[in-house]
């Protein structure tokens, strides 16, 4: 269980990597305007992705 835990970590880190490796100064400007979002706005934003991962994971399995 430990190594399924592991590979889902370094995927997150390779997909995570993606954007600010191909597209540097565009990933720079995203997050000075992620930035600048009020404080709900942040909230929504990450509940809406840790939903969105849910579904993929329940659709995988």
């Amino acid at each position: 269980m430990g190594d399924y835990w592991l590979v889902a970590f370094g995927l997150m880190l390779v997909l995570e990597g993606i954007m600010p490796f191909l597209f540097p100064a565009e990933w720079r400007e995203t997050l000075r305007k992620v930035a600048q979002f009020q404080d709900g706005q942040v909230r929504f934003l990450g509940l809406t992705l840790m939903l969105s991962g849910l579904l993929l994971i329940y659709w995988i399995k």
